[in-house]
């Protein structure tokens, strides 16, 4: 497998032997390429593997970096395992942290799995050494000597017979044993992972898997006219949305020509794609998403977006997708996206929910409850971007004197809630119009209605 390379070079044309530096990759594609690696090898920390939040937002490798790991335990729990880049800065190194794995488990063996990764993480950007002295070894010697035959033809005839019935009864008994491995693992790459090797016998689709994860693009192309089956393309379809860098989206969009996919199978793709980070990935399957799907749901990428702000550092992608959606997309996404990001304290999701006219309604309440007297500005803020509220929104209003915030009930009656119609629900209830809050509003009302025709009111 190809080293995970810390600059970029590509080949000079008309000169295949010679590379040309054209840059630094960011440090999220590098990541993305090194946790689908680890995850291929079944290598993945089992609490969490992360990247450094000081290296997102599109920063760049360090010319001339390089990569080393520690492991050790924790203070009070589990095992670590830390990334480092370090490089050259004028005449000083600089070392910041990279990335952090984490497992619970805290016994010998634990240690020695995190040991493990950690070498495979060494390989992985440095690669391996096939050829050592240890290699050379045989019974502790150097296996350096050795004898050279002659053979007769009757000689030569009597052995290449004999190796020809060897070969025959091996290739039977190992025919029979793969296709019971096959039987048992299902995919080949779970039968890579549970035998540590490639099966003798591969299919075009499995090679065309194989091809995927290591990233070969050129056996890629030349596979992908031999494959059918719509079943078969969607899995590789996936396997490619999952792959990371611009090679998992040049895949990805070879999949897609000429393909339909349906709603559920787009959704993993999608998914996958957000789960790696790729925002370029997640744009372009977006925006094709007409030409290469059945007709989707309304709330199809709303939901998406939903999904991609549970994942941390992955938010700015959510932000993304909405940017992208229409009106009618935004009107149809979850109530717990925009209740979420409310609570959370991030505005520039909701800000572009706004702007493209999304009903806040059933999110004011515990937004007003939830964010004090913050709350407010924020209010007036989304509602002149354009967020609505329905006239009958009684109950943001209620929020509104229950939790002492007039000034955001200020604001909805600005907007059109009815307080007059809301008065009368609550009339007799003391514990609400007893209130100093909502005294305020009473007051605010009338002085609305005493504006003479016409008038503009401040808002």
């Amino acid at each position: 497998m190809n080293r995970i390379e810390l600059e970029k070079w590509e080949v000079i044309p008309g000169s295949p032997r010679r590379l040309k530096y054209i840059g630094q990759p960011t440090a999220q594609e590098v990541f993305a390429e090194l946790r689908h690696r680890l995850e291929g090898m079944g290598y993945l920390p089992d609490e969490y593997f992360l990247m450094e939040k000081g290296w997102e937002n599109g920063r760049e490798i360090p010319k001339g970096a390089d990569i080393f790991c520690e492991v050790d335990y924790g203070e009070s729990e589990g095992i670590y395992l830390d990334g480092y880049l370090k490089w050259l800065k004028g005449d000083i190194t600089a070392t910041e942290p990279f990335f952090t794995g984490k497992t619970l488990g805290d016994t010998g063996n634990d240690l020695d799995r995190m040991f493990l990764i950690s070498s495979a993480i060494t390989k992985a950007f440095h690669g391996e050494n096939s050829l050592c002295y240890s290699d050379r070894k045989y019974k502790g010697h150097d296996d350096t000597g050795g004898a050279l035959l002659h053979l007769s033809m009757q000689e030569q005839e009597v052995l290449v017979r004999a190796l020809a019935e060897q070969r025959e009864r091996q290739e039977t008994a190992i025919s029979q044993t793969e296709q019971l491995l096959r039987r048992m693992t299902g995919s080949i790459t779970e039968y890579i992972s549970l035998t540590g090797q490639r099966p003798l016998h591969m299919s075009d689709s499995d090679k065309a898997v194989l091809a995927i994860r290591d990233g070969n693009l050129r056996e890629f192309k030349e596979l992908l006219p031999r494959i059918t089956g719509q079943e078969t393309i969607d899995m590789l379809f996936l396997e490619a949305a999952a792959r990371p860098g611009e090679v998992g989206r040049k895949m990805t969009l070879l999949l897609m020509e000429d393909s339909v996919f349906s709603e559920n199978m787009y959704k993993q793709a999608c998914e996958k794609a957000v789960y790696i980070v790729d925002e370029e990935k997640v744009a372009f399957l977006q925006e094709q998403a007409s030409a290469h799907t059945d007709k989707l749901s309304p709330d199809f990428f709303g939901k998406l977006a939903q999904y991609a702000y549970t994942w941390p550092g992955v938010q700015f992608i959510s932000a993304q997708i909405i940017e992208r959606c229409s009106p009618e997309e935004v009107s149809a996404t979850p109530e717990g996206l925009l209740k979420v990001a409310l609570l959370g304290g991030d505005m520039d999701l909701p800000r572009i929910m706004a702007r493209k006219g999304v009903n806040g309604d059933s999110r004011l309440r515990t937004f007003i409850q939830r964010r004090g007297n913050e709350g407010p500005e924020k209010l007036r803020e989304l509602l002149q971007l354009g967020m609505k509220v329905s006239p009958d929104n009684y109950d943001a209003l209620a929020a509104c004197v229950e939790y002492q915030c007039p000034e955001a009930g200020k604001l909805l009656i600005d907007h059109g809630v009815d307080f007059e119609v809301f008065a009368s629900q609550v009339k007799g209830q003391d514990g609400i119009t007893g209130s100093d809050a909502y005294t305020e509003l009473a007051e605010y009302w009338q002085e609305r209605q005493q504006q003479e025709p016409g008038q503009e009111q401040t808002m």
